[in-house]
């Protein structure tokens, strides 16, 4: 890995301080993606437009990471990820100032396009630093506590957004936004320490090795996973309340499970991912596959249909670090470019699913959605059995002269 921090130096409880500031930040940027989420009628009524108008923020955000975050990662693969972190935060934090300061339709969707592009540029870099300041065998563990802070904000964010938009309204809500950002912006000042550049993978190199053909049929899984996830997630409510039989308030239950189990699974995915990586992937694919399948089958029993959504929460995010952990090993020196690569794949297998989610439901209803979804899985399944031998590529000599280094000890 590119980026090193001498292990020693950060004793436990300092590592423990800095991975609550970076998972602070992926808190606060996950929390401000569900925020809109949870508004979309009010700033839909407020503005005078149809509801897929405002819509078009969500789909600029993920646009923002797909795209704007690797390439941003890229251009900046040669700074100090503190810098990195903290230009990232900032940046985030102003643009969240245009909706509070009365910004139109128009420049706030092209501001989440750019926002989206720096949260994926902050996950790329926190996940890089939090590796850095752990011995080696805890890299999984680390990377979980940055990615946890999606997963969490997964089942916060909305209802947050919610309440916040018919208490103070919706463009107030995003001063909150604001606050809680510099809050973030704060904590990483103060404590995030620096993780310098040692220069050794040119840029071409990291290209080639952070989209080797190794590091792209792991990332493959995800997509494919993801994409089934989301067929199904999109019309969860349907689903529960005209399948399974789940009524009223209850139904508002199962989505807090759902969002509860995603966040225990993305922090027990840590620990999982140390032990063997590969492994964990496959194993949480042929979890969340299975959720899917009894969803399929056996919906209509509301006790099955609530245990496989727990179960899909669980395995669906319990996957989230094992994958990271085995893009990121089998790329090797490109890690640093690599790092942003599963948020981005993550997003576009998103994006696939709700399409093919919808036309699915368009053509034979909930049952042809969640049928989709197992196919997706189920092939999610096939690739991460077939990519799980996989090694990584030798690394490209960059200086001829020198002896070969040992393998770093964050990428194992």
């Amino acid at each position: 890995m590119p980026y090193r921090q001498d292990r020693s130096s950060t004793s436990g409880s300092r590592a423990a301080i800095v991975l609550g500031a970076l998972f602070t930040g992926t808190l606060v940027m996950g929390c401000a993606e569900m925020l809109v989420m949870g508004m979309l009628d009010l700033m839909a009524e407020d503005l005078a437009v149809p509801v897929p108008a405002v819509g078009a923020l969500v789909s600029a955000n993920a646009l923002g990471i797909a795209v704007g975050g690797p390439l941003l990662t890229f251009l900046t693969a040669r700074l100090d990820r503190r810098t990195v972190l903290l230009a990232a935060i900032a940046t985030f934090t102003g643009l969240n100032l245009l909706p509070a300061l009365g910004a139109g339709l128009e420049a706030c969707i092209a501001a989440r396009v750019v926002i989206g592009a720096v949260e994926g540029l902050f996950i790329a870099a926190a996940i890089t630093t939090a590796t850095s300041i752990v011995p080696p065998e805890r890299a999984g563990r680390a990377m979980a506590v940055v990615i946890s802070g999606f997963a969490v904000s997964g089942a916060v964010g909305m209802p947050l957004g919610r309440l916040l938009g018919e208490a103070v309204g919706w463009r107030a809500s995003f001063l909150a936004v604001v606050v809680a950002s510099t809050a973030a912006l704060v904590m990483a000042l103060l404590v995030v320490p620096r993780v310098p550049s040692e220069g050794d993978v040119g840029m071409l190199a990291q290209l080639r090795l952070a989209f080797g053909r190794r590091v792209l049929a792991v990332l493959a899984v995800g997509v494919l996973l993801f994409a089934g996830v989301s067929a199904a997630l999109t019309y969860l409510v349907p689903f529960l309340g005209g399948v399974a039989g789940v009524s009223g308030s209850w139904i508002g239950v199962c989505l807090m499970g759902y969002g509860i189990s995603a966040a225990v699974g993305s922090l027990a995915g840590g620990g999982f991912a140390d032990i063997g990586a590969a492994r964990a992937l496959t194993v949480g694919a042929v979890g969340a596959s299975a959720a899917l399948i009894a969803m399929l089958l056996w919906g209509t029993s509301t006790a099955v249909a609530v245990v496989a959504v727990l179960c899909l929460g669980m395995c669906s995010a319990g996957i989230t670090t094992p994958w990271q952990h085995r893009v990121e090993h089998l790329a090797g020196p490109g890690v640093i470019l690599a790092a942003s690569l599963p948020a981005s794949a993550g997003n576009l297998g998103d994006a696939i699913g709700a399409f093919a989610g919808g036309r699915a439901i368009t053509a034979g209803g909930i049952d042809t959605a969640l049928l989709t979804a197992a196919v997706l899985a189920a092939v999610a399944v096939a690739v991460a059995i077939a990519s799980s031998s996989l090694r990584p590529a030798p690394a490209p000599s960059t200086r001829p002269e020198r002896a070969p280094e040992p393998e770093p000890a964050a990428v194992r």
